[in-house]
């Protein structure tokens, strides 16, 4: 690990009594009325918060909410309901503190306090030097927790870091970032990542970036369409975009050079209209026609990919390879699923990440048969792109 963590500073007795700062995200969905649908960002939060509480430290939490405007405070931007909810998941009373900025509050030994919504907060995103000082001049220990944030230089995930005394990651933070080092910079060969989603470029970095370090590459859903139009095939008016052939050919070319593969599939599933009602069929490739949709793989396919995978030693799964939400189009992707779900038992490293994903990995039940679910949709994306996350960056260079 080339941060400190929490768990560090907690074994090591150094909480008692100290003012720490806890940027969390617990940004969660909403209904109309301002209720939450979806807990699970509070409920990944809890452990670091409880860990700090627990070790004497007063305990300011943070979080954005929304999209609010800088200056400006409306009900629907207040974490009220959030802060209400985060007292039953911890057991104890968490206090709602609006304008503290510039402090003048007091938190005691083993208290827990939440600060109002960090986006509202003048000068946040453009991480200014005159808020992110404000921020450190709040703690004695500065905690990022929030991994879904760590793609953003703000100033409550990267300029606090600057001026804290004291900086380190929380546990999810820590757990996200030991998970993606031992899936792509420290990753045990063969690696195979699969990389699904309706169009090439949205993902084209990543494609660039994985075809690097990769053993096999696996496309899916209108990227694959893609690829197998370079690759000279007929996918009828099935989602593609023909203005990015040379950049798949150029995918292929790099994949080459380095003794890597990228299946292609050789039977898929197809439709006259994107429908779950509508006739389907499974043909081979090359007879898809020209008013036929590929929605899926077929299976073939779906076992060549899985026999694939249940040989890898380490697997990046971010995208479906066919329309998994509809029943006749589902079988490629919880086939591949399961196989992800054997080779993980067998003692391959896999992380999936990805809303598509996550929400596949829950719909086939196995959740807690995959190594690590990654918690930060654009944090996921563009670390699998091979970029800087700024959050992450100043929590090394501070633990220098």
């Amino acid at each position: 690990m080339r941060v400190t963590t929490l768990e560090q500073l907690v074994k090591a007795g150094a909480l008692k009594d100290k003012r720490v700062f806890i940027r969390s995200d617990l940004n969660a969905p909403r209904d109309e009325n301002g209720n939450i649908t979806n807990e699970a960002r509070l409920v990944a939060s809890v452990p670091a918060i409880r860990m700090a509480r627990d070790a004497g430290a007063r305990v300011m939490v943070v979080s954005h909410l929304g999209r609010p405007k800088e200056g400006e405070k409306t009900p629907a931007d207040s974490l009220v309901k959030i802060a209400q909810r985060m007292a039953e998941l911890l057991g104890s009373p968490v206090r709602l503190i609006d304008n503290w900025v510039d402090g003048g509050f007091e938190v005691a030994p083993g208290e827990v306090v939440m600060l109002e919504n960090c986006r509202c907060n003048v000068g946040e995103k453009k991480c200014t030097e005159e808020l992110s000082k404000k921020y450190g001049a709040l703690c004695d220990v500065f905690v990022n927790d929030a991994f879904g944030t760590a793609h953003r230089a703000q100033a409550s995930t990267y300029g606090v870091a600057q001026y804290a005394d004291v900086v380190c990651a929380g546990p999810l933070m820590a757990a996200e970032i030991d998970a993606l080092t031992k899936a792509v910079e420290e990753a045990k060969h063969p690696l195979v990542a699969i990389v699904g989603g309706s169009k090439v470029s949205t993902k084209l970095t990543i494609l660039n970036n994985l075809a690097q370090k990769v053993d096999q590459l696996i496309v899916g859903g209108g990227i694959a369409n893609t690829f197998l139009m370079a690759a000279g095939y007929k996918v009828g008016k099935s989602l593609a975009e023909a203005d990015l052939l040379d950049e798949c050919k150029r995918i292929l070319k790099t994949l080459e050079e380095k003794g890597a593969t990228l299946p292609l599939p050789t039977d898929v599933v197809v439709a006259k209209e994107f429908s779950e009602t509508a006739e389907h069929r499974i043909c081979r490739i090359e007879d898809v026609q020209d008013d036929e949709m590929i929605l899926d793989v077929g299976p073939e396919t779906a076992q060549a990919l899985a026999d694939i995978l249940q040989k890898a030693g380490t697997i990046v799964w971010n995208g479906p390879v066919g329309v998994f939400e509809m029943e006749p189009y589902s079988h490629g992707t919880e086939v591949m699923a399961e196989a992800i779900a054997k080779a993980t038992e067998n003692g391959a490293f896999s992380i999936a990440g990805g809303g598509d994903t996550v929400a596949a990995v829950g719909k086939f039940g196995i959740s807690n048969r995959i190594s690590y679910i990654s918690t930060g949709g654009g944090a996921f994306l563009e670390f699998l792109e091979g970029k800087v996350l700024p959050a992450i960056e100043i929590l090394e260079k501070r633990a220098q």
